[in-house]
């Protein structure tokens, strides 16, 4: 190139490799690098000493508008627009001659005369005396280079799967609100929205459904803000409202009331119907907190209240809240320490049954296993109290497979002390079901304590039934095949659907409690048992009362035709060592 000429520099081309290519033949290192050079995919010029064309790549062409016949042996400075300035192409000569390499902007033009800019980056190549043979341009489009900026901007601080806010952006755009807030007396509400029973979904359906089901969630959680408000993902299936100078605690209710409505709506994920309702905790600036982090800490401790509380709902930030979030924390911890030993498992769980009576004959037919947990320094805790953790955290799949596991020993130990015609019942979780080699584990516990198929009822809640009815009848119809006992559990609290029901290979129905509890005096609720039993009897299936504490209940029960009854009533849940003598003398009972 020549010092004075005001020639558009062209871009940067791969400098020649600094290490040897190996053995490869001369021809074929010729061959690789015009290869290389074609196909790369910045645009690339070469000049040679005297300032003149001799290469351009497809890269180049394709900027520019110039195939490579209409520029060889032209002087690059065809591509100038008469737009840079001639100040900065001698500073770039000078940058040449003195370190061998510029790189800047220019502004360049097509054949039509249509500026653009481009960014380049010229080298000079000398031979072995220090003499210059050619020039190397590459260039770049700053447009294309700030939308990548752009880009990675975006991507820093918006959840890449729902497009809305991450947490950090969140943090950032909150604070700011906040100083606002205080500035001018507002009052900012902080929703922080859970979607119930997410979890079940995901590890039933996969995860392709539950990202489908966010990103759908999403939508509708910015479908029902205001423009001001903020919307974030925290993370998993978190999400976190923000509601800038909201008014009064009545405003924000109408809000929440409304997300708690259009998220709880039925999700139509390709061909699966799904429900899943939203918890929603709620705190107010300055009420709950004056700082992001403290607010939101607020609104999550509101939130697993509103779970407590029975889910699809929302809860206000009270500071009584913090104390069952620690305390929710605590068990969690204690039950996953519990759950990673099994030399720790097998002294803090054990397992009771309850007797299941046949209203027919007063036999004892059937015993549920219920876990129990002894902590070494709390003692007994409630299964109202671990059971929930368990189920949110996923801690209910190792605590699961222990129960059967257990429960099969224990059924094995009971026949060994001359129990007969018996059946151990144990509750499958969500988890559980969706493995599909749960019949292969059930087989393998039958074969491993010598039980006959019969003797093991596998029961299911209703809702885990509809998370996704096709799979469940298929893993159920294999078990049922086997010959294992199938129950719903809880039924008629889920979402029922009668469609579904007859085409479960179920063998019995269970009652909730809460049907129980007030058969007599709540009329709707004797017709609600009384229509189920029928039901059920016209299915062929077995009605098992759950919660039958007093003689009225059971009465009431056997005259609305129930088959089974379990309660306290008759017994309450005994552990192994009291329950094989009560059994034995049940038997000899009955002999005699």
């Amino acid at each position: 190139m020549k010092r004075n000429s005001p020639a558009q520099p062209p871009s940067p081309v791969p400098p020649e490799p600094a290490v040897a290519l190996g053995d490869i033949a001369a021809r074929d290192q010729a061959v690789l690098l015009r290869r290389v050079f074609q196909q790369t995919g910045e645009p690339v010029l070469i000049t040679d000493r005297d300032n003149r064309i001799i290469a351009v790549n497809a890269a180049f062409a394709k900027m520019t508008g110039r195939a490579e016949e209409e520029v060889l042996g032209l002087n690059p400075r065809l591509l100038a627009s008469g737009q840079t300035p001639i100040d900065q192409y001698a500073l770039m000569w000078r940058a040449l001659h003195e370190h061998g390499v510029w790189r800047g902007e220019f502004w360049n033009a097509r054949p039509d005369g249509t500026p653009y800019p481009t960014q380049a980056t010229l080298t000079t190549l000398r031979d072995e005396q220090g003499h210059i043979t050619h020039h190397v341009a590459t260039y770049m489009d700053p447009a294309s280079e700030r939308a990548t900026a752009e880009r990675l901007t975006y991507m820093a601080h918006h959840d890449s799967l729902t497009g809305l806010l991450n947490r950090h952006a969140l943090q950032v755009q909150l604070e700011r609100l906040l100083v606002g807030a205080r500035r001018d007396g507002e009052v900012v509400a902080i929703l922080l929205i859970d979607l119930d029973r997410f979890k079940d979904i995901n590890d039933t359906l996969g995860h392709h459904v539950g990202d489908r089901l966010l990103v759908e969630m999403a939508r509708r959680l910015t479908g029902g803000i205001r423009a001001s408000d903020v919307a974030a993902r925290l993370g998993g299936d978190e999400f976190l409202v923000v509601l800038p100078n909201v008014g009064d605690a009545m405003a924000v209710t109408g809000i929440a009331s409304k997300l708690r409505r259009a998220l709880a709506e039925i999700y139509r994920i390709g061909e699966h119907s799904l429900y899943s309702t939203p918890s929603i905790g709620i705190s107010l600036f300055p009420a709950d907190g004056d700082t992001a982090e403290l607010l939101i800490r607020n609104a999550d401790a509101a939130m697993y209240h509103a779970k407590a509380a029975g889910r699809d709902n929302f809860r206000f930030f009270a500071p009584s809240m913090n104390a069952a979030a620690m305390e929710r924390l605590k068990i969690e911890t204690a039950l996953r320490q519990a759950l990673e030993s099994m030399s720790l498992t097998a002294a803090q769980f054990r397992l009771e049954f309850q007797p299941q009576f046949n209203l027919h004959d007063d036999r004892v037919i059937g015993l549920e296993a219920l876990v129990r947990w002894t902590h070494p320094k709390w003692g007994p805790v409630p299964p109202v109290r671990f059971i929930p953790v368990a189920e949110e955290t996923g801690l209910i799949q190792p605590l699961g497979d222990w129960i059967f596991w257990e429960a099969c020993r224990q059924l094995r130990i009971f026949k060994d002390h001359g129990i007969r015609d018996i059946r151990v019942a144990v509750n499958l979780s969500a988890q559980q079901l969706r493995e599909e080699a749960l019949p292969s584990i059930v087989r393998g516990a039958l074969a491993c304590y010598e039980l006959a198929p019969g003797e093991l009822e596998l029961e299911i809640t209703e809702s885990t039934a509809m998370l996704n009815p096709e799979a469940t009848i298929a893993i159920l119809r294999r078990l049922s095949e086997i010959g294992i006992v199938l129950a719903v559990d809880d039924f008629g609290t889920g979402y029922s659907s009668l469609a579904y029901l007859k085409q479960l290979p179920i063998h019995r129905l269970k009652l909730d409690r809460c049907f129980i509890r007030d058969v007599l005096e709540d009329e709707k609720g004797s017709a609600i048992c009384s229509a189920t039993i029928v039901l059920g009897h016209k299915l062929g299936l077995d009605l098992v009362a759950e919660g039958v504490e007093t003689r009225e209940q059971f009465e009431h029960m056997k005259a609305l035709g129930c088959d089974t009854i379990q309660g306290y009533h008759y017994c309450r849940p005994l552990p192994p060592e009291k329950l094989i003598p009560f059994l034995l003398a049940r038997q000899a009972e009955r002999r005699g």
